[in-house]
């Protein structure tokens, strides 16, 4: 068979992903600290970009129509969904002629102002880190006659604790490190279990339960016995099975049981150093009569506008360089569209918010235990948008409630059915599981299964492995560690 060429015309559609609709894209999911710190970013790289101290410079009007074609689609053109290629690109001229100079710039460049209080660093910038368990104990080593060999022992051992002050490491692998034997280096360690916190450097949960009992003046009897030869029944609350081998009734048990648990079992957590996060909503849900209202929270955010400073540079035909005038329509184009970005994000948002509203109201008028099974494209559907653009609004986003701050995947949840046919939220049964254990008899918990039926009889078909699996999301203990003596 011969080979040809030969030319052919074929008409197809093709995504195009400009830079500005990729921009685009990127801002409507990032989360509220991330946009704050791109908008600064762009401050610094663009010059055209100032940020506006006037509360009522109409920025929000650069966002244009409300019909506006959506920012973010899949990266692929789905048949059912509007391309991303439609919000068209416009010319550098088209952008500079159609601005509203009224509203983004000022008659004269702005000067830098005194902002009294707002010129001064943050809180937490003039807040010292929190001290480390590794500082602690090189602190206290510092007030400790030692030789250099032993100290070296020492800095060793306390190199090698985890965060929670356990020392995994072998002894004679210390001792190898350091040139020495592992008698020398056993007597250190016993030096170093004597520092704060007590319990600290110690090798098991035994060793650790053990060096602080001894601090305290327990050095026999029933809790002393516990630990140092029933710890592992201990932590399966084995009371009955440790009554009958001590030959003690089983309230001793229980009493011993809870004197040890007055103890630090981690005594390196109050120096494990993790800071606790923060989280500032993205969206404020207040209701007023029987209507829920959406209101952003722009706290801290940036409000830009255009600088004034070049707007003459644009008007004066003849007074700038070719160059200076296109670099600056470039920086002007750039401005724009990172304007228009930011506040079709916030648009689409509260778009998105709202229809979260209509289809979980039982959850915002009657609680978590209301929530209903929601999908991403149950919610594009209704705002007319595509399914991925609802999962990147949703992305890093937190609405403050009047149930609490809730994260908005939270509301979108798989579905698991009922009696009666209906489905009920995953987050719903993980809240009545909750429920349930936590009005149980503590002397006798329920187990997964006892509570798989109790849900059966609410008409929720769910099985006990589901059972196990959502009390350990949950992080509730097993029926045998939940139950108490006494």
């Amino acid at each position: 068979m011969a080979l040809e060429l030969k030319q052919s015309l074929r008409l197809s559609q093709s995504l195009v992903m400009t830079p500005q609709l990729q921009q685009a894209i990127k801002l409507l999911q990032l989360s509220r600290l991330e946009l704050v710190n791109t908008i600064q970013q762009e401050l610094v790289e663009n010059p055209v970009l100032e940020e506006s101290l006037d509360e009522e410079t109409p920025v929000h009007e650069v966002g244009g129509d409300e019909n506006e074609s959506e920012l973010a689609l899949s990266d692929t053109a789905k048949p059912d969904a509007q391309p991303e290629a439609e919000i068209a690109t416009p010319s550098t001229d088209d952008i500079v002629g159609d601005i509203d100079w009224e509203n983004y710039m000022e008659s004269r460049p702005q000067t830098s102002l005194s902002r009294g209080d707002d010129d001064r660093p943050a809180l937490d910038a003039n807040l010292t880190p929190a001290t480390s368990l590794t500082d602690h104990l090189v602190w206290q080593l510092g007030f400790v006659e030692m030789s250099e060999l032993e100290r070296e022992i020492a800095m060793q051992i306390v190199w090698n604790l985890n965060e929670d002050g356990y020392l995994q490491e072998e002894l004679a692998s210390l001792a190898a490190e350091v040139h020495a034997d592992v008698e020398s280096v056993e007597r250190v360690l016993t030096r170093v279990q004597e520092l704060d916190p007590v319990g600290v450097a110690a090798r098991s949960l035994k060793e650790c339960l053990l060096i602080q009992m001894r601090v305290a003046g327990i050095t026999d009897g029933l809790a002393w016995r516990l630990v140092s030869a029933h710890i592992d029944g201990l932590q399966k609350h084995d009371f009955r099975g440790i009554a009958r081998v001590e030959n003690v009734p089983i309230e001793e048990v229980a009493a011993a049981a809870k004197l040890i648990a007055s103890f630090e079992p981690r005594p390196g957590r109050q120096y494990a150093g993790d800071e606790p996060v923060y989280i500032t909503a993205d969206i404020y849900v207040h209701k007023l009569g029987d209507e829920y209202h959406v209101v952003l929270n722009e706290d801290g955010m940036p409000k830009l506008r255009v600088s004034a400073a070049y707007r003459e540079v644009l008007a004066n035909k003849d007074g700038e360089g070719k160059q200076t005038r296109e670099y600056v329509r470039e920086k002007l184009r750039s401005a724009i569209w990172l304007i228009k970005s930011i506040h079709q994000r916030q648009r689409t948002i509260v778009k998105v918010m709202e229809s979260i509203i209509r289809f979980q109201r039982e959850f915002f008028d009657k609680g978590p235990e209301h929530l209903r099974p929601l999908n991403l494209r149950d919610v594009a559907d209704d705002i007319g948008m595509h399914e991925s653009t609802v999962s990147r609004v949703t992305t890093a986003k937190y609405a403050q409630t009047p149930h609490g701050v809730f994260e908005l995947k939270f509301f979108f949840n798989s579905s698991i059915r009922t009696g009666d046919g209906e489905g009920i939220a995953s987050e719903s049964v993980k809240e009545k599981i909750m429920q349930i254990i936590k009005n149980e008899d503590s002397r006798n918990p329920l187990s997964d299964q006892k509570i798989a039926e109790m849900l059966s009889d609410s008409s929720i078909q769910i099985a006990r492995r589901t059972v196990t699996k959502y009390r350990e999301a949950l992080r509730i203990l097993s029926s045998t560690r939940r139950r108490q003596i006494g």
